[in-house]
């Protein structure tokens, strides 16, 4: 007999216990479910302006970089990806406006929530920790908030997100499939920060 189930487990729903453990200077939380939409357009078309318009901010240009609102945020993948990240069950609304906009210019709007959760990692000790795992410079010069940048951590798939310029706040997106294993190396690699009990 088959059970089934409307029960969504997000891939770090168990791992709340163990980042609680985390020393103080950091943190670390998934935000799972979160809308995630790929676009593909010409940057120049005409298209690209009546997009800014649903998403409320021109999409960014500069590589390695994102902008974004409360609601959508735009993370710049290539000359002409982008990933567009709003709060959970955006999917269906956002994805018919953008086509809408898109109209019969050449683009793309396609879903892809599922393809990755969200870390959120924060605290003075961010810039140490992630520096133990990843090749790129998050000092503020190199690095300042609204940086994007597609890379590894621990040799796992990431796209990484600097929400401000002293890097102490820093989104991860990760596949579901590598998400406990950068869960385990974070809880590890933060190991030597705690605090010995008297």
């Amino acid at each position: 007999m088959t059970v089934e189930t409307s029960i969504r487990l997000s891939p770090l729903a168990d791992w709340a216990a163990a980042f609680d453990q985390l020393p103080a200077d950091i943190q670390v939380r998934e935000m799972p479910f979160r809308t995630q939409l790929s676009l593909r357009l010409d940057a120049d078309g005409p298209a690209a302006a009546s997009v800014a318009e649903v998403i409320g901010v021109a999409l960014p240009t500069a590589p390695c970089t994102f902008v974004g609102t409360d609601e959508v945020e735009a993370l710049w993948l290539g000359p002409d990806e982008w990933l567009l990240v709003a709060p959970p069950g955006r999917q269906a609304q956002l994805q018919d406006a953008l086509r809408a906009a898109i109209g019969d210019e050449f683009g793309t709007v396609t879903d892809v929530s599922a393809q990755r959760t969200t870390l959120r990692v924060s605290g003075s000790l961010t810039r140490e920790v992630l520096a133990r795992g990843c090749a790129i410079d998050l000092h503020p010069q190199v690095s300042p908030g609204g940086t994007c940048v597609q890379t590894q951590l621990a040799q796992a798939g990431v796209v990484l997100l600097v929400r401000d310029d002293a890097a102490t706040s820093v989104w991860l997106l990760i596949r579901p499939s590598f998400a406990p294993y950068v869960a385990s190396w974070l809880v590890d690699a933060c190991t030597e920060y705690r605090e010995e009990a008297p």
